[in-house]
């Protein structure tokens, strides 16, 4: 099975933009984060006894609020996206800071008698065993502080955190033991579709029976059955409610071996993604719910693609393409890191727009610091760790270039050390994304370096992603010399390179073109693509009466910022004057319009 490999960030918009994340990560005040856990341990919040000006705290509002059932999730984002860093650089303030709130957690853990920790009261799954009474999700919730403690052992081996989840995990033994005796259906109450991956991760970190038991309870879903049967449990449901259950048996496939695990998570693919259209953004949702097939066009609004949706897809397709090897998860990922990963985080803030609409001019609307952390304010400063390990994989002696990341990458032995670095290729001509003054030439990310160098000469195999959306074949150099693409490559999706590498340079290039994609049951509308990326008009939508590699003008500017040129940007000349496309990560605050008018 493939497997992720973690990579250091090279200069790119990518590092900007988990540059923005960290110093976000950094900026919290951990008695803010902690605030609902120490409330509800019963200790005293610093200086909050009595706040008699709330505007004038250092609390944190909106879905932390203490007011607010959901309370308390958002910190189990911030040390899962701690952890993610910390595996790939060191920073010794931002470790100091997660150990400190973990140790807190612990210290707060101690204060029960049953093991119980968390940001909302016990009480509450009592409520979905004993009433019907609503309670907004507390499994979702409990769940994020798992997910957060899980990835910090799991990625920084900090054995506190194991300590915690051991004796929370006791709790749900308890719980889930008495729920079988009266209320067996209690168990999968509360929004529960993400603990299933939770109890596998643990079964395989410690190998100890009780978490495959709570995975076993836990995995009774009807979403689950109805997929068995090759039903159609999406369409109408939740979306972010339901992608975590595919998550969960993916885990549960790498724990067990069990490959009716990996038939659910394929099954519920095929359901997700292959029986049904996407927008040309990646996105699949109005209102936070699946859109029924076919009806993309009826269900443009002001509310489509929720950002954790995004998040979460991209999680099931990396787990799809390490069990299968298939290009196609990789071609996904990339649609949805430009046009969701990148394109819903406010490149200034970090903030998340929990929605991306796709009506015509239409405003993305953005999070505040410290007065909303909806769900996908978490998922977003999750999401942009990310890149360092969706840019490569491994395979035995094989590495594979899976997104088109600058980043650097060592491995080896001791005394064989091989590093594979990913640049922009500054000598290109290819006009797009990672700009540099040299030779008076601008060039473009669609044209890479693969810099490859071993302490001794080394026997390897590297496999570059030949991306869906490339016009004609891809250009390939290896030490200077061009290597021919054959026919089996490019139907396999990958060009594949295997030699002894010492000191070598692979340059490849893809031409981008510009495109249209249009709606299932709207072909008068399109969205405009260059390569995977949107480029959406500012404003109205605008009216094409051509192919837009006809009608579209390149708009070249030096704008002196990290990539001195401007990219991707083209102007439409339409009743006397010049209508402007840009790629729809770049709006911020502008109007825009995905889907434009379409004229035969």
């Amino acid at each position: 099975m493939l497997k992720n490999v973690k990579a250091n960030l090279n200069n790119s918009i990518f590092k900007d933009r988990l540059r923005v994340d960290k110093d976000y990560l950094m900026s919290l005040d951990l008695r803010a984060l902690l605030q609902n856990y120490t409330v509800e341990a019963g200790v005293i919040l610093e200086g909050n006894q009595i706040t008699p000006d709330p505007s004038n705290t250092y609390l944190h509002w909106g879905w932390e609020s203490p007011t607010c059932q959901l309370r308390g999730h958002f910190l189990g984002h911030w040390m899962s996206a701690c952890a993610h860093i910390l595996a790939v650089e060191k920073d010794r303030q931002l470790e100091a800071r997660l150990y400190e709130v973990i140790d807190k957690l612990a210290y707060y853990q101690e204060l029960s008698d049953d093991g119980w920790v968390g940001p909302i009261p016990e009480k509450y799954f009592y409520i979905l065993r004993h009433t019907d009474r609503y309670i907004w999700s507390p499994q979702y919730t409990m769940h994020k502080l798992f997910l957060g403690l899980v990835d910090v052992y799991d990625l920084l081996s900090y054995k506190p955190a194991l300590n915690i989840l051991s004796k929370l995990s006791d709790w749900y033994v308890k719980w889930v033991r008495e729920n079988d005796k009266v209320c067996p259906e209690a168990t999968l109450l509360g929004e529960t579709g993400g603990m299933l991956e939770i109890w596998a991760r643990l079964y395989m970190i410690t190998g100890q029976k009780k978490y495959l038991d709570l995975a076993h309870a836990y995995e009774k879903s009807g979403i689950l059955s109805a997929l068995d049967k090759g039903e159609d449990p999406l369409t109408g449901n939740h979306t972010n409610a339901s992608i975590p259950w595919a998550h969960g048996t993916a885990a549960m496939f790498i724990a067990t071996k069990d490959k009716k695990y990996l038939d659910l998570t394929k099954k519920f693919w095929k359901c997700a993604v292959n029986d049904r259209e996407q927008y040309a953004t990646g996105g699949q949702n109005a209102g936070e719910f699946w859109i029924p097939k076919g009806k993309l066009g009826e269900y443009m609004g002001d509310r489509n693609q929720e950002f954790c949706t995004m998040y979460n897809m991209v999680r099931l397709a990396d787990y799809l393409y390490k069990f299968t090897g298939d290009k196609e998860y990789l071609d996904f990922i990339e649609i949805n890191i430009y046009n969701g990963f990148l394109a819903q985080q406010n490149p200034q803030t970090g903030m998340p727009t929990y929605f991306l609409p796709m009506k015509s001019a239409s405003k993305k609307v953005w999070g505040s610091k410290t007065h909303d952390f909806w769900c996908c304010h978490g998922t977003m400063i999750q999401s942009q760790t990310l890149y360092s390990e969706l840019a490569f994989y491994e395979e035995d002696e094989s590495i594979v270039v899976g997104q088109y990341i600058p980043s650097k990458l060592s491995f080896g032995t001791k005394g064989n050390t091989v590093t594979v670095s990913l640049l922009a290729d500054m000598n290109s001509t290819q006009v797009d994304s990672l700009f540099e003054e040299k030779g008076g030439e601008r060039s473009g990310s669609w044209s890479f370096i693969l810099d490859i160098e071993a302490e001794k000469e080394k026997e390897l195999t590297i496999k570059l992603r030949i991306p869906g959306w490339i016009k004609g074949e891809p250009y390939v150099l290896i030490d200077k010399k061009k290597r021919k693409v054959t026919k089996k490559e490019i139907e396999s999706g990958f060009v594949i390179i295997t030699g002894k590498f010492k000191k070598n340079v692979i340059n490849i290039a893809f031409e981008a073109p510009l495109y249209v994609l249009t709606l299932p049951d709207r072909k008068d509308l399109g969205a405009v693509m260059e390569g995977p990326k949107v480029l959406a008009s500012v404003g109205e939508s605008a009216v094409l009466e051509d192919d837009p590699e006809n009608c579209l003008i390149p708009k070249t500017e030096r704008v002196y910022q990290t990539y001195p040129w401007m990219y991707g940007h083209y102007l439409l000349p339409q009743n006397g004057a010049d209508k402007e496309f840009m790629p729809l990560y770049e709006i911020v605050d502008e109007e825009y319009s995905i889907y434009q008018k379409i004229r035969e």
